[in-house]
């Protein structure tokens, strides 16, 4: 079965809210990574709001240098966003935040109960449903166009960490992702609204929002052999985390800062 630009169109104009990405829709059946194909459109003159969606990637990219395995069945899709919006090169997370929350959001809205992981994965039931990749162009010291990559598990195979929405769904006595293209539809207006709410309400709202979905609160990780607990997150994207560690006087406790990349926090065991 194809994938129905017209179906994903209808569902955009019925959900939407806001008009704040004018979605150019672009559909291949199979490309090296959605994201690559997106930058060599916005070379050639593509404006922000476009939007490459493929059945397959070849050669898929995840966070830090990754690879992305891009099975059919799977949502693949990239998102242009050009700023007219000052953003440092180093606060890019804010991006990535934004659209992790927006998409959990959204999801969260037609009962599928969506959380976060720090820094860009969507999780479902403690296994990954779907990851965020970010990648910008900087001029300056400042973010002047960025590529969303978004992919999220819809029929395809997944591993033992991973779930897809389709089984999630087989399972509950409902379901509210019909098909493909609406999946696509949510996941666009989850990055427009958490667009929106970075640009209209700032990064303190927005922070809070994706505290709210963060499934690490509280937990346990251990940093140069010390114990510590997460306790939140910081408008860079680093994790914020309470070391318990003891001097002569007893028991302290030093919030440390750690980036993305340098710190695995693993899935939890599934509930179910």
């Amino acid at each position: 079965m194809g994938f129905n630009l017209q179906n994903l169109e209808a569902a955009l104009k019925a959900g939407r809210k806001y008009t704040y990405l004018p979605f150019s829709l672009h559909f291949f059946e199979s490309v090296s990574s959605t994201n690559q194909t997106l930058w060599n459109l916005l070379n050639q003159g593509a404006i922000s709001g476009t939007v490459v969606i493929a059945t397959v990637q070849s050669a898929g990219r995840g966070q830090w240098g990754r690879e992305w395995i891009s099975p059919v069945g799977g949502l693949y899709v990239s998102v242009a966003i050009c700023l007219d919006h000052k953003i440092e090169a180093t606060d890019s997370y804010q991006l990535t935040f934004a659209t992790a929350w927006g998409i959990a959001s959204q999801l969260r809205q037609c009962g599928v109960d969506v959380g976060i992981k720090w820094p860009n994965d969507l999780v479902l039931n403690g296994r990954k449903l779907g990851g965020i990749l970010t990648e910008t162009k900087v001029n300056k010291g400042q973010i002047t166009q960025a590529v969303i990559g978004v992919g999220i598990n819809w029929t395809n195979p997944v591993p033992e960490t991973g779930i897809n929405l389709e089984s999630w769904q087989a399972s509950q006595d409902f379901r509210a992702i019909c098909c493909l293209e609406m999946l696509t539809s949510k996941v666009l207006l989850g990055i427009e609204s958490g667009m929106e709410c970075l640009y209209q309400e700032g990064v303190k709202v927005l922070l809070s929002h994706y505290l709210d979905l963060l499934i690490n609160m509280g937990d346990r990780v251990y940093v140069n052999n010390l114990s510590g607990k997460v306790v939140g997150v910081t408008s860079q994207g680093n994790l914020r985390v309470d070391l318990e560690t003891h001097d002569t006087k007893g028991l302290i406790t030093p919030e440390i800062y750690i980036e993305p990349g340098t710190i695995s926090l693993g899935y939890h065991k599934s509930s179910v």
